[in-house]
């Protein structure tokens, strides 16, 4: 039997009929229970935007080595900017990624409060010069996929039986990174283990990702004890689960191991934006997520910290 990863059509979750975003979140809460992974569909954002964060993306990665470096994230306290090839491993024990990254986030000004106060992720984003239309393309993109986020954040307090506003707090001034990343070919005889992204599963609360026509994204499958492809599927984005809702939900609902192997022999672009959440919230077990005498399986931390602890795993 084949194990498919399943897709969600969300049109149902701009609607003002509750009746219709309960029947998207029911949808939601069995593929959460089960991988944390979906597609969905009729999303509301364009296919004019996502090419064109696509070109912009392949432009940069295109550019001289030199001219990349302007922009390295070591220049930032705010981890924006260029990530070069091998610079991260997320899957211990293994060699380093075969990608190459660009970070941004929400823009802070260098003497913002925010910045001020040393914030995890708070800091002024760089662009490179060399691209006139990057910044605003990254930047309407990224605002774009906050709404959407935040949107599937009260679906899924809908699919946990509780206010559909439960979460916005957490949503209020959410860390958000949007993350460019290039994938070179895998080559033809690859170190033990090497891959373009190690095996991990994700730092925040959702991650929602536009892919090229290439492939290479794998999910781990508890059932089956292997690795299934996720596809490519044109018009959708790969709704994946972070840590954070599986510390709320006990584990109930699913962060999932997933890598990258690009054997497509062409170039990969992929472009993840992961939902964070506010930095100061505090992120527990939710009281209808365990009976009465379950323990807890994760001890209570902020957003913050629970970043912070992960960013230092994988940079080391």
């Amino acid at each position: 039997m084949s194990v498919s990863i399943p897709v969600i059509d969300v049109s149902g979750l701009f609607s003002t009929d509750i009746k219709q975003r309960i029947i998207v979140s029911e949808k939601i809460k069995r593929a959460c229970e089960d991988k944390g992974f979906f597609y969905i569909k009729n999303h509301g954002i364009s296919k004019l935007l996502q090419q064109k964060v696509i070109d912009q993306s392949r432009q940069f990665f295109d550019l001289p080595l030199h001219e990349k470096q302007l922009v390295n994230k070591s220049n930032s306290v705010a981890n924006r900017g260029y990530e070069p090839l091998k610079n991260q491993t997320l899957e211990e024990g293994a060699p380093a990624d075969l990608k190459e990254g660009f970070y941004s986030g929400r823009e802070f000004v260098e003497d913002s409060d925010e910045v001020r106060k040393n914030k995890f992720n708070h800091g002024a984003n760089q662009w490179p010069t060399q691209l006139p239309e990057f910044r605003d393309a990254m930047l309407n993109y990224q605002s774009q996929l906050e709404v959407l986020a935040k949107c599937l954040m009260r679906s899924l307090a809908l699919s946990l039986s509780l206010d559909e506003n439960y979460f916005d707090n957490f949503c209020q001034d959410s860390l958000v990174t949007l993350r460019l990343l290039h994938y070179p070919p895998q080559p033809s005889n690859p170190k033990p283990n090497e891959k373009g992204c190690g095996a991990h599963t994700d730092f925040g609360a959702l991650t929602l990702l536009l892919q090229d026509k290439q492939g290479g994204l794998q999910v781990w499958d508890k059932s089956t004890d292997g690795w299934i492809d996720a596809l490519p599927i044109e018009d959708t984005y790969v709704i994946n689960l972070g840590d954070l809702i599986a510390r709320w939900t006990n584990n109930h609902y699913k962060s999932t191991l997933h890598r990258v192997i690009n054997k497509s022999g062409k170039q990969r672009y992929s472009v993840p934006f992961f939902f964070g959440g506010n930095p100061d919230y505090k992120v527990e077990c939710l009281p209808n997520c365990r009976l009465e005498k379950e323990k807890s399986l994760f001890e209570p931390t902020t957003v913050e910290k629970h970043h912070i602890e992960m960013y230092r795993r994988t940079y080391g």
